[in-house]
């Protein structure tokens, strides 16, 4: 059973879902690109489905993949990768900012990537988790926001919520891969993020700079 009516040839996924398996970011992969061969089609895809992002793979085999939200292109997402890194059984995808490498862990799947690359996220932190959570939608303001708080500073553990107030649909984005990398980043140590619902997202700084973000994925709809 699911709650998606999409078009075929369209995988539907579920990433940084939780221990229990729910929740998790629903994503849209196109596995056959050129059935949405311009711009148009796909932000018109996209709209459709309604998802916070869609991925049209390019080129399987080099793991060239283009991200779209309902409302325009982004050159780097953490949800969409490792989903697609996921499906498509990939080490590396092309992206215009760079390649990005993806490895399997367990039942995590992982992509390292460089916090740089991720689009700007205003985040802001909250006195404690009963905060994040008693949000009832988007705070007042505008541009994208990540609310954290710590649920477990010793531990590394975060309770969070992303909100992107741009007017495409999307009031709250349930699990954000780019954002944790960034809160990652500017924490400078490894997180442990319960976002939305239920979902889980996990960091790893690297002494390079690079950054590994992690999750679950899980297939829901196959075409």
């Amino acid at each position: 059973m699911n709650d998606f009516d999409v078009p075929e040839g369209i995988d539907v996924l579920r990433v940084f879902c939780g221990p229990d398996g729910r929740h998790g970011n629903a994503l849209g992969v196109v596995r056959d690109g050129r059935r949405y061969p311009d711009n148009e089609s796909r932000q018109a895809l996209a709209r459709k489905l309604g998802f916070s992002e869609t991925v049209f793979v390019d080129d399987p085999e080099r793991g060239t993949v283009d991200i779209r939200t309902p409302g325009l292109r982004l050159p780097f997402a953490g949800h969409p990768l490792v989903g697609a890194a996921w499906l498509l059984d990939l080490e590396v995808l092309e992206l215009p900012v760079g390649d990005v490498t993806a490895r399997q862990d367990g039942e995590f799947t992982w992509i390292t990537a460089r916090p740089e690359w991720a689009p700007e996220r205003a985040l802001e932190r909250y006195a404690s988790a009963a905060e994040v959570e008693a949000l009832t939608g988007p705070p007042p303001g505008e541009g994208w926001l990540y609310v954290w708080a710590w649920e477990d500073e010793a531990a590394g553990r975060v309770r969070a919520r992303a909100f992107p107030r741009r007017d495409d649909g999307i009031d709250e984005d349930e699990a954000t891969g780019a954002a944790a990398m960034l809160l990652s980043a500017e924490l400078g140590r490894a997180l442990n993020i319960t976002q939305g619902r239920g979902s889980q997202i996990l960091t790893a700084p690297a002494p390079d700079g690079t950054m590994e973000v992690g999750g679950r994925v899980l297939l829901v709809v196959t075409s």
